[in-house]
């Protein structure tokens, strides 16, 4: 999770396959499995030359073109995302992309990870006309693929949302906010920090279309939410 503007930005986040996926080499399984921790716990300096490595020793032993390349492609690109080092993930993740495409097929649930995250790229970049069939891409493959009311589809909702909020077309933006917010309400736990992040959203774009009522019913359901916490 990304925060710019005010606004929540949700990355997919690497994908975890087992160690015992593919029949690579102790030195590669610890690689990948270093670069795994040390991202999670949010440690990416940490975790940047274990991804390194493990691209690498994995390009070496299965080939440039292989599904697990393309995950050590992805990882090492969301790290150095969130070190803001833009320059260097783009190519990564069109490399991803081009390998996933092509082995699993232009719909797959993994591709959309993919484009999500390159999307997001491009966002931070400022770059939103690139973004914007991306995020468009990525959310109409896990609808067909998940269904209208999953948390991947709240996600690229709200991505998307984002996406035309952050460039002010905030009528685009609102009825996405809402549905965000809709499916997380219904589908997770009263109190999720997800819920409460759809909240911020939608509160922020009711006050840009001038709903300044609404917006204040919403900023009073996160006042209750955020004392609960306490």
């Amino acid at each position: 999770m990304l925060i710019r503007n005010g606004l929540i930005i949700c990355l997919a986040y690497l994908v975890c396959y087992p160690s015992t996926a593919y029949c690579q080499s102790e030195a590669l399984t610890k690689a990948y499995e270093q670069s795994l921790k040390y991202y999670s716990e949010g440690r990416h300096e940490q975790a940047t030359p274990y991804a390194e490595k493990a691209l690498t020793l994995g390009e070496s032993e299965f080939g440039p073109d292989h599904l697990f390349t393309a995950e050590q492609l992805n990882n090492l690109a969301t790290i150095y995302q969130a070190q803001d080092r833009y320059e260097l993930a783009q190519p990564l993740y069109q490399r991803a992309l081009d390998i996933r495409e092509k082995a699993l097929g232009p719909e797959h649930p993994v591709v959309a990870q993919t484009l999500n995250n390159l999307a997001t790229l491009y966002y931070f970049l400022h770059l939103y006309p690139e973004a914007e069939p991306l995020y468009q891409r990525s959310l109409a493959i896990w609808e067909k693929t998940y269904g209208a009311e999953h948390p991947q589809v709240a996600t690229g909702t709200n991505n998307l949302a984002a996406l035309y909020f952050i460039q002010k077309r905030f009528e685009d933006a609102e009825p996405l906010f809402l549905r965000s917010l809709e499916i997380r309400e219904k589908i997770l736990e009263s109190g999720h920090p997800e819920i409460t992040q759809s909240l911020i959203n939608y509160s922020a774009v009711l006050r840009k279309t001038g709903r300044s009522v609404e917006a204040r019913k919403i900023e009073a359901r996160l006042r209750e939410l955020m004392s609960k916490k306490k």
